[in-house]
């Protein structure tokens, strides 16, 4: 009797673990992602990459789309190109709206999660988030090569997603908190490429949502964060950064590991929030005559 309560306390045991170790909405790990390469023969894999990073090695068939490449070439930098435009350039490399699709990175998760959120936002149906950790990949077998991807070419059709994205005025309606996903230095105005923050937000940096291999934390670890914020699963947010490509970062968290659908994406960010004239806070007494901007670059 004793043998059989430990077997089915095992047995609970297992499949909690499973339970919380797959909880994790569209980010999978190597492990998932081979599975699904072996049953899904028409799976599209995306490389988020900057192109030099994927001329020197790469998933075997993914196609590179860097997340610059999305963009529209204006005096405000990251906005993204016009649904139409957007359509046409993943259906140039092979990418439909209905198709399986799964995104990596260098891993660091900002550029995987950028586009991730791109294609979520043009109203794609199937799309995962691939955990970059090496020692998985191995284990996993994940095949790698130097070869460049010949995709042929597919149809996307945009159905926009409006309700994940927020645009100037809805920040400034106050309907939401204001999450600046950049480190603390921008935030307080202290780089040469920052002047301060929007008005009223609070800082998160997108790096306290992963861990130390750079993987999403647990939720546990993520509502805790929020907790001491004062954010719930009620309180509605708007993420951004200096391009709202690590703000995507927080966006994937909080959809997957969460599973709340109480974040939009200010696609404009702060370039788009100084161009227009708009007032910035920051920290008293903080220099802004830095020459050494924090890392993370124009994201």
């Amino acid at each position: 009797m004793k043998l059989i309560r430990n077997i089915f306390l095992a047995s609970i045991t297992l499949v909690f673990f499973t339970a919380t170790s797959i909880a994790q909405g569209d980010i999978i790990s190597a492990a998932d992602f081979m599975k699904v390469v072996k049953t899904n023969k028409s799976l599209v894999i995306i490389d988020a990459s900057k192109a030099d990073a994927y001329t020197k090695t790469h998933i075997k068939n993914a196609v590179n789309i860097p997340h610059k490449s999305l963009y529209n070439e204006t005096e405000i930098e990251g906005l993204l190109m016009d649904a139409p435009a957007l359509a046409e350039l993943f259906g140039s490399k092979g990418v439909s709206n209905d198709a399986e699709i799964v995104v990596y990175d260098g891993g660091s998760q900002k550029y995987s999660t950028r586009v991730y959120w791109i294609l979520k936002y043009l109203g794609a149906t199937n799309v995962k988030v691939l955990h970059k950790d090496m020692d998985q990949w191995r284990k996993s077998r994940v095949p790698i090569t130097k070869m460049p991807t010949k995709a042929k070419t597919a149809t996307f059709t945009p159905t926009i997603d409006a309700t994940i994205m927020a645009d100037l005025a809805y920040v400034k309606s106050g309907k939401a908190i204001v999450i600046d996903a950049r480190a603390e230095d921008e935030f307080a105005g202290a780089t040469d490429k920052s002047k301060g923050h929007i008005p009223g937000a609070v800082n998160i940096n997108y790096k306290d949502f992963l861990n130390d291999k750079e993987a999403f934390k647990t939720k546990a670890e993520i509502e805790a964060i929020l907790k001491a914020k004062g954010i719930s699963e009620s309180t509605p947010m708007v993420a951004y950064c200096q391009t709202s490509v690590r703000a995507c970062v927080i966006y994937t968290a909080v959809v997957n590991v969460l599973g709340w659908n109480n974040i939009k994406v200010y696609d404009g960010a702060y370039n788009e929030w100084v161009a227009k004239g708009n007032k910035v806070d920051a920290k008293a007494g903080v220099s802004v005559s830095k020459t050494s901007p924090s890392s993370g670059g124009g994201c």
